[in-house]
């Protein structure tokens, strides 16, 4: 950029070329000389402590403290929320958790039982401080957490108790039967000797329902020279509930049955002297008395008897 300069004074003009170094230059020199002014105006207002400027610097202070203070007492409020929330939560899990233990028979260790010693004396307020506070908020978090654990554990159990009730062979296999030969040993009744008898005989009319004592798969549906038509249920872990004697067979091998279901009819098919339904239960192929099984249910109790 040129600029050309003519007056009176001059004999010629003057031409003046402005290069870009000169106005980068130029703008350096300005602000040099408003920062150099504005740290002079600041020495001079803090050395003689100018009204304006102290009221301008309390007022920066204040606001800044009150910021600060608005944060942390924020920060506190909500600390001390949390803190609340969390022994609330923690009480309710504990009662939570007596409920659950009696349901699933656990017990509870010495250490949680224990009474604690006695304790009294004025109350004196001793407000905890944010490190505090912080700190009880992590002791009541680890502790709700071991309390869900605790609680899931107990869930575990119940369900596995659940499965267990569901396996286990307790339900009648005949209602309104009359019970026959036990458990144990008798006089065979076609060689009239001594002999052994491994399950349960419940008479009832032909065709009277059989239905499964407990959930499990069907392991075997077929004839048998001995016991005629039979049925075994495998319910798991080696336990296993025989039906025999049947006039019907309403299920076919690998059929999942559950608790209640017809499987079958009274009959006396095989080796029998009269329609009757002839009951084993049997662990790892050991005949176990049914009875004990049995017991455990509601109809048991109210079986008719010869």
């Amino acid at each position: 950029m040129q600029i050309i300069v003519v007056s009176r004074h001059l004999k010629s003009a003057r031409t003046i070329t402005i290069m870009p170094r000169h106005v980068l230059g130029a703008l350096a020199v300005f602000f040099v000389l408003v920062f150099l002014s504005s740290a002079f105006f600041s020495f001079i207002s803090l050395h003689f402590r100018l009204p304006i400027v102290e009221n301008i610097l309390l007022s920066v202070q204040q606001q800044e403290t009150r910021q600060t203070r608005d944060y942390i007492t924020n920060n506190l409020n909500l600390m001390a929320t949390r803190l609340g929330e969390l022994q609330g939560r923690l009480l309710q899990l504990d009662t939570l958790g007596d409920r659950v233990s009696d349901l699933a028979g656990i017990k509870p260790k010495a250490a949680d039982v224990a009474e604690k010693p006695g304790q009294g004396g004025p109350f004196l307020p001793a407000p905890l401080s944010a490190t505090e506070l912080q700190q009880e908020i992590e002791r009541l978090a680890t502790a709700v957490d071991r309390q869900a654990d605790d609680l899931a554990f107990m869930e575990f159990k119940l369900l596995e108790k659940r499965v267990e009730e569901r396996l286990m062979p307790t339900t009648l296999p005949v209602k309104n039967a009359v019970f026959g030969s036990g458990f144990g040993y008798r006089n065979d009744p076609f060689a009239g000797l001594r002999s052994r008898h491994d399950g349960l005989d419940f008479a009832a009319p032909t065709g009277t329902p059989v239905v499964a004592a407990a959930d499990g798969v069907v392991l075997t549906a077929s004839y048998h020279q001995e016991f005629g038509n039979m049925i075994d249920v495998d319910h798991g872990d080696g336990l296993v509930s025989r039906y025999a004697h049947l006039s019907a067979m309403d299920v076919v091998e690998s059929q999942i049955v559950r608790r209640g279901d017809k499987i079958g009819a009274v009959g006396t098919t095989g080796r029998s002297t009269g329609p009757h339904l002839h009951f084993e239960v049997r662990m790892l192929g050991v005949p176990q008395n049914p009875a004990t099984f049995l017991k455990r249910g509601e109809d048991f109790a109210r079986l008719q008897r010869r």
